[in-house]
């Protein structure tokens, strides 16, 4: 018998997909350990039992969040790196492309970020792989760019990655909480403050990307209003 295709089984594959946008939803706001399966369930107005036909358990459930989380900064990153473009141009992208989901994808970037110390061992590994593919993507385009001389020879790749993801993670946990920071204020001054640490410098001062100035709201106006506030 050939396998169902149409709209029979894309339905299933929704709800799956609605299920674990719940989940994301209900751990983001109460925590792993403070979310149950019956909040999940009642997030989406169903019964608890239907959600062992899409899930086993509330940890895979939970797996299934991280794994999309970090699996979106992966794509994102992959197709940035496969790109046209110099170094420079591609690490702000790819720095633009890590702190978007915290504004597109707010739940999931939190559960990532918090909640996945609480997945089992080998569920762990898994997602750490995938965190580490992202990481090397990143690496690669840095040492890319020390190799074309568009980087500093004395730049340590693997610290620089480090210190790039470490730097867009803390700003999504502490992002929304901070006065006069819109999201592209934040992309603009992060970029700003790695292109500049890392670029080779051209009569006297690093090459900016191009297009550092379409980041999204905020920029130097953004910065006056910070200034203002403050004082």
């Amino acid at each position: 018998m050939p396998p169902v295709r149409g709209p029979r089984a894309a339905r299933p594959r929704r709800r799956a997909d609605e299920i674990i946008d719940a989940a994301a939803a209900v751990f983001a706001e109460r925590g792993y350990h403070g979310a149950s399966t019956q909040d999940v369930a009642d997030h989406l107005g169903m019964r608890q039992a239907s959600l062992y036909y899409y899930f086993p358990s509330k940890e895979s459930a939970l797996e299934q969040v991280c794994l999309r989380s970090v699996g979106d900064f992966l794509e994102r990153a992959q197709a940035i790196a496969n790109g046209s473009g110099g170094s420079a141009d591609k690490l702000a992208a790819i720095i633009r492309s890590h702190l978007a989901p915290v504004e597109e994808r707010g739940a999931y970037v939190r559960c990532f970020l918090r909640e996945r110390r609480f997945l089992p061992r080998e569920s762990a590994r898994r997602i750490g792989r995938v965190a580490r593919r992202y990481e090397h993507i990143l690496q690669s385009v840095i040492e890319a760019g020390i190799a074309a001389g568009e980087l500093r020879r004395d730049l340590d790749p693997r610290l620089a990655t480090l210190a790039l993801v470490g730097m867009c993670n803390a700003a999504m946990e502490w992002y929304g909480r901070e006065p006069n920071a819109p999201l592209g204020l934040i992309v603009e001054v992060f970029t700003g403050l790695a292109i500049s640490g890392m670029a080779v410098p051209r009569h006297g001062r690093p090459r900016p990307p191009s297009g550092n100035r379409a980041t999204g709201s905020g920029g130097r106006a953004g910065s006056r209003q910070r200034r203002q506030s403050r004082g």
